[in-house]
């Protein structure tokens, strides 16, 4: 068993902190995100599902914007370019397939 309350969050860019459980296969990525905080435009080899669990969250996937509310999912095929901005307090929920060796590495 995990306790997400002993696990230290760190801050990844500005306005976003997660806190990381890592598997030999898979990421686990618990943010707390600020209002107005910026995710730049970026993508990566792993495939990405993202649910918002609370506030809303703008993300932007290969070129299409949609607003994200509690529940919403979002899915982030390996490669595709995406970026967002917390219109609220937000806290976000990330599964990232294969591992995210740089956050296993904070």
């Amino acid at each position: 068993m995990i306790n997400l309350d002993d696990i230290i969050a760190h801050e990844i860019i500005p306005g976003f902190s997660a806190k990381f459980i890592h598997t030999p296969s898979l990421t686990l990525s618990y943010w707390d995100v600020k209002k107005g905080a910026v995710l730049p435009n970026h993508k990566h080899v792993h495939e990405q599902v993202t649910q918002v669990e609370e506030g809303e969250f703008e993300l932007t996937v290969d070129g299409q914007t949609k607003v994200y509310t509690k529940g919403m999912v979002a899915l982030i095929p390996s490669w595709v370019e995406h970026s967002g901005v917390a219109l609220t307090d937000c806290k976000i929920f990330d599964i990232f397939t294969p591992v995210r060796e740089d956050y296993k590495a904070i």
